[in-house]
């Protein structure tokens, strides 16, 4: 060695060499992922991919044209002569690479100095940069002094050609040597095996990352050398002579490049194992197989140089080394190949997996160019013949294949189609696979809800499927988002649509017999059979079929006759069932199925003019009777689709087509089409929908339904049915707007519909009908009056469902109030839409108020007569509507607005029931309100919800009554008659527990008598009240009291304190009984009342009187003193000496009719004077003033 030294090596001193010492420093390309990479593209200067490198050896072209040029070159610090180092010194600078190779070894050692790691880059940078360069020498020398092998004769030579004619053999040796000295990347140390995983973005790196770097650059210059060397040697082979008479066996370039490919691509491929075992399968084709981007380059390298190779000669290509390694993989150690030793390399679970995933990632690097950029023009090679191999793996139930594995499978198989050229053994071998497992649910548990989304609902959305399959748009989360089924439909409608491309129809027909041939009739009929799940799936699939032909404009007919014919035997069996629930969910399993693909057929179709009426056949007239509320809600929704589909595409058409000109043909073709439509739409569900009205529990959706019909009828009206011709409008209304037999719920919704819909009535005022107003009104009212009809008694309403229907009802009251008659009849009674009510409760009560006072300002009888037939238009049979109330007596809300309702009605509209015309319906009040039977009965009380609604509403129903009672010209006695009934029925039911001012001044009498108590109405009503009273509650039988007297009393009070008095009929009608009470009940409280209400009467009558009346109580008085002053002359004198103080002039007026009763009733007695009695009468004298005195002298005489 040190003679090689000396021969070859320069000394630095030498002043020949020094000028011949270049200035230029070589930079050869080198493996480095210090440096930021754009996009994944290979961009740093020095790799061999960017630097032109790769190019250079492709094209035999010198690996650095620009370097070596002077005569001499630095290698490991040292000066060698450029041209002749390599001959000279080959084992002493292999020899120098592998002490270089061990000083870096030494210095990646694990270190704690962490102040070193400057130091320790900087050395291991340099070294890692004299290895690259020595290796980049290796290449030139080669390519530019190697000269081509010559024949050697028995001539002498010169030692120094000698010694290059076996520069070939010793490179190689040497290039063997080092492989065995650097081993295997594999085999590398952990710690320098780590460097890979390190993110390096700083400039000092550790040993172990250069080391890492130069094993890559060592493994590809070897292969780099190998391939110049067998290109100067022009296709001789190069044996190693040493190496086989030492070893004994052959080693040549060939082999020897043959053997580092293979060995590269095991380290590559364990690499890419040992990341794989951290990847999930959802993550597959988001994780690369490179640890880092200089593998990735080296992967490039590999494809670019192998296949270069392979092209005109017996070279193997990169796919045919990769598949050969994999399916030794594939195989195992079981494998008789002799490529078994990758197993040995590479440890992995799942073998088929790992090679789908290599797959993959290696066919991305073909459209990489030779500089390492992405060419979009490129033309891929595929190998599709290992990849069909692994799909038969894929598929074969004997390897288990598992449903989240089959799905990173195919993604990485349609990943392949997506980039290769087509291949239909690929689809045939998956449609084998898939035709055995259509029943499959193909879900994974682990993912949970996730893989539902999988699932086709109904046949747009499979249509969607299909669609989605067949486009181009990337899914991000294809692997989550759709099962291995849908995968396989991506990847046959990738494989069409670039097989027709190519090919045209023929692979499409190719394919669709193949299809075609696993359906035969035997396999349909075991599909159909085996559940109900598969026969909706067909049934889903044929209507996904009608949407592809609904889309292209062509008709239907076909398909839809065999579809529907199929729908009606099943609604006839689903009709049939009754008692079987568990077979009647099953059936509408498949029913659902088709009438949701009903719905998209006429969603999908801009015409209706594909013969859609085919699929509403009168099977939906059997399956409708027999659905639940929540079969029949999905039915509903249909319908309402395809009703308002059909009206908005007919006045479409109309307008488009227009009725004259050279589109009329086309305008009866469409008409003939929508007719027919229409037609089945009323045939097949109108009459369902018309007894379904009288539910006491209608669907809410029902009240949509049928206002879109209603619609219907204004732009078809030919097509309704003849029994609601010739109006459809107006029968259609009758039936569902304005039928008191129908729920309020309904008929508001119902309403709310259409009232605001401007072509509505319009047509009502086309036809010439306005009693469509008054029956809106009448209808509205019964609404309000029936808000609790559905409410049992004792219950409370759920809130959600209250809120719901008072939306409803909130909604009605405002449209009802936009009607022109409401609004000129609220005009009139003097209400403006500011003071409108919002709650329809209070918005009846108004809308009473307002007839009551328009009818008070008419003048005209003409006038008059009209509005109260109008007024009982707007009331329909309105005792009908509460009847349920009073029938039920509850819930008490239902009486309170009923009872608060016709108080309000009696009261504001007196005088309208005081006419002949509206007679019938008082008496109906009366008798069924305020008398009811009930009340007579003495072994039963009125209820008291019942009690409290009659309560609140009393005082206006007696307001009312004692209007009509004085307005009535025929019946006025009788109403007077009731009026009375009514008050001797509820005076003493509502008098108070106790006779205090304050509990009796709620008495709803009281309250009636509160209002302009000085208005001849108030008075009236108040003179019938005592009346009543008098004759009723006030009666003594003999010398016993009335029950409760003092509550009586109490109540007699506080009306005449309230009234300011009485008048002289209230005080002939109080005065004789209450001058009886206070003789007879000797009672506190009685005589306290007695006292106060004779105080009033006698004020009032005094206030009235003038100079020329005579005071009408002198009368009662005088009465009074004949009928008891025999028995009760102390207690006569007692109240007349409180009279004398509120009035003198009346009991002066009484002198004579006293003394003669104190004559009467001594002379009665026998007895002579009655000295007590006269005592007693003289304090009363006394008190008489002058008449008094006189009196007294008269009776002592």
């Amino acid at each position: 060695m040190s003679q090689d030294f000396t021969v070859s090596l320069t000394p630095p001193i030498s002043p020949y060499f020094l000028d011949l010492t270049g200035d230029e420093v070589c930079r050869p390309p080198c493996f480095s992922c210090n440096t930021a990479h754009r996009l994944g593209y290979l961009a740093t200067a020095a790799s061999y991919l960017s630097s032109g490198s790769l190019k250079r050896l492709l094209l035999r072209l010198d690996p650095s044209p620009t370097d070596y040029e002077s005569d001499t070159v630095e290698i490991f610090g040292f000066q060698w002569v450029t041209e002749t180092a390599l001959v000279e010194s080959t084992n002493l600078l292999f020899g120098m690479l592998r002490q270089k190779l061990n000083t870096l070894e030494n210095l990646a050692q694990p270190s704690s100095e962490l102040g070193q790691l400057i130091n320790i880059h900087s050395e291991a940078e340099e070294i890692r940069s004299q290895c690259v360069q020595f290796l980049h020498y290796v290449k030139v020398f080669i390519y530019r002094f190697l000269d081509a092998p010559k024949i050697i004769d028995d001539s002498p030579v010169h030692p120094y050609e000698e010694m290059e004619a076996h520069l070939p053999s010793k490179i190689l040796e040497e290039l063997h040597g080092l492989s065995l000295y650097v081993g295997r990347l594999c085999e590398l140390p952990a710690c320098v095996r780590g460097a890979l995983q390190l993110q390096h973005q700083g400039k000092v790196l550790p040993a172990s990352w250069h080391l890492l770097h130069l094993h890559f650059d060592i493994q590809w210059s070897i292969i780099e050398i190998l391939h110049i060397l067998g290109d100067k040697m022009q296709g001789q082979i190069v044996f190693a002579h040493e190496f086989i008479n030492l070893v004994g066996e052959n080693l040549t370039n060939v082999s020897l490049f043959e053997e580092q490919c293979e060995h590269l691509m095991c380290d590559l491929i364990h690499f890419a194992s040992n990341r794989y075992i951290q990847v999930r399968p959802s993550e597959a084709l988001n994780n690369q197989i490179y640890p880092c981007i200089c593998v990735k380059e080296m992967w490039i390298l590999l494809v670019q140089l192998l296949d270069h190779k392979s092209k005109g000669s017996s070279s193997e290509s990169f796919w045919i080394r990769i598949n050969r390694l994999l399916k030794s993989l594939l195989q195992g150690s079981s494998g008789t190949e002799k490529h078994t030793g990758i197993c040995n390399v590479v440890q992995c679970k799942d073998p088929l997996g790992l090679s789908w995933w290599l797959l993959t990632h290696l066919s991305q690097l073909y459209t990489f160019d030779r500089n390492g950029n992405p060419d979009e023009v490129i033309q891929i090679k595929s190998n599709w013949k290992f990849a069909e191999e692994l799909l038969k793996k894929s598929s074969d139930v004997q390897n288990s294949v598992l449903e989240d594995e089959l799905r990173m499978h195919l993604q990485c198989c349609l990943a392949l189609c997506d980039i290769w050229e087509p291949n239909l053994t690929a689809g045939t071998i998956l449609w084998e696979l898939y035709s055995k497992n259509l029943n499959s649910s193909f879900n994974i548990r682990w993912l949970g809800l996730q893989t539902l989304a999988c699932v086709s609902k109904s046949s747009l959305s499979m249509l969607e499927v299909v669609k989605n399959c067949c486009s181009d748009k990337n899914i991000i989360d294809i692997y989550k988002s759709e099962n291995s089924y849908l995968i396989f439909l991506r990847i046959l409608a990738i494989l069409m649509k670039k097989s027709k491309e190519i090919s045209g129809t023929h692979p499409w027909k190719q394919m669709k017999g193949r299809i075609y041939s696993k359906f035969h009739q035997k396999k349909g009929k075991s599909l159909q059979n085996l559940s109900v799940s598969q026969k909706a799936l067909l049934w889903r699939g044929n209507f996904a079929f009608m949407l592809i032909y609904v889309e292209k404009n062509m008709d239907i007919s076909a398909p839809a006759e065999k579809l529907s014919h199929s729908f009606r035997e099943t609604a006839k069996e689903f009709l049939v069932l009754k008692s079987d629930y568990g077979q009647k969910h099953t059936l509408w399993t498949i029913l659902s199925t088709y009438v949701d693909g009903v719905q998209e057929v006429f969603e999908t179709s801009h015409s209706l003019k594909l013969s859609e009426e085919k699929l509403l056949n009168d099977g939906f007239s059997m399956m409708l009777p027999a659905c639940r509320e929540s079969e029949l809600s999905c039915v509903l929704t249909f319908l309402q689709t395809a009703v308002a589909k059909l009206r908005n595409i007919h006045s479409s058409s109309v307008q488009a087509y227009g009725k004259m000109g050279p589109n009329a043909q086309s305008l009866l073709v469409v008409k003939e089409h929508h007719l027919a439509v229409a037609s089945g739409l009323w045939r097949n569900f109108f009459p369902f929908l018309k007894n379904l009205r009288l539910s006491q529990t209608p669907p809410s959706q029902l009240a949509d339904t049928v206002a879109g019909y209603t619609l219907l009828t204004l732009v078809m009206p030919n097509s309704a049915p003849s029994e609601l011709q010739p109006q459809p409008l107006v029968s259609i209304f009758q039936l569902f707007g304005w039928d008191d037999m129908i729920t309020p719920q309904l008929v508001s919704r119902y309403l709310n519909h259409l009232l605001t819909n401007s072509e509505i009535l319009s047509a009502f005022a086309g036809i010439g009908n306005s009693a469509y107003q008054a029956l809106s009104i009448r209808t509205w009212i019964r609404c309000v009056l029936q808000i609790y009809i559905d409410k049992p008694s004792g219950t409370i309403l759920r809130t959600d469902q209250k809120d719901i229907h008072m939306e409803q009802l909130a909604e009605l009251t405002r449209i009802v109030f936009k009607l022109p008659e409401v609004e000129n009849l609220l005009s009139k009674g003097k209400i403006e839409p500011p003071s409108y009510k919002q709650d329809p409760r209070s918005a009846v009560l108004q809308f009473i108020k307002a007839a009551g006072v328009m009818y008070g300002d008419l003048h005209t009888l003409a006038e008059k007569s009209a509005m109260v037939t109008k007024c009982l238009d707007y009331l329909g049979d309105i005792l009908k509507y509460i009847k349920p109330y009073l029938t039920k007596k509850g819930p008490s809300e239902g009486l309170q607005i009923t009872y608060r309702t016709m108080g309000c009605l009696v009261r504001y509209w007196a005088l309208m029931l005081a006419t002949s015309k509206a007679q019938q319906l008082l008496f109906r009040i009366i008798d069924f309100l305020l008398l009811p039977h009930a009340l007579f009965q003495q072994d039963k009380d009125l209820p008291p919800a019942l009690l409290s609604a009659i309560r609140e509403s009393l005082p206006q129903f007696l307001q009312g009554l004692s209007v009509i009672s004085r307005q009535s010209q025929s019946q006025g006695a009788y109403v007077k008659q009731q009026l009375k009934m009514i008050i001797q029925q509820y005076f003493g039911r509502f008098l108070p527990s106790a006779p205090t001012v304050a509990v009796a001044g709620s008495h709803p009498l009281l309250l009636a008598l509160c209002e302009n108590v000085q208005n001849p109405q108030t008075v009236y009503l108040r003179r019938i009240i005592m009346q009543v009273i008098s004759e009723n509650y006030l009666q003594f039988k003999g010398h016993s009291p009335p029950p409760r007297l003092a509550f009586v009393l109490s109540f007699i009070s506080d009306v005449l304190q309230r009234s300011k008095g009485a008048d002289i009929q209230d005080a002939e009608t109080l005065l004789p009984s209450v001058l009886k009470c206070l003789i007879l009940v000797n009672e506190p409280q009685v005589k306290r009342f007695s006292t106060e209400v004779l105080q009033y009467i006698v004020e009032s009558c005094q206030t009235s009187l003038t100079e020329a009346n005579v005071n009408p109580l002198s009368t009662v008085l005088r009465q009074f003193i004949q009928d008891y002053g025999l028995l009760y002359d102390h207690q006569i004198y007692s109240i007349l000496e409180t009279l004398s103080i509120l009035d003198q002039p009346l009991v002066t007026s009484l002198i004579p009719t006293i003394s003669q009763s104190l004559l009467e009733s001594e002379h009665k007695r026998g007895l002579g004077r009655n000295s007590a009695s006269r005592n007693a009468y003289r304090r009363l004298l006394s008190h008489l003033g002058e008449h008094g005195q006189a009196a007294m002298q008269t009776l002592d005489n």
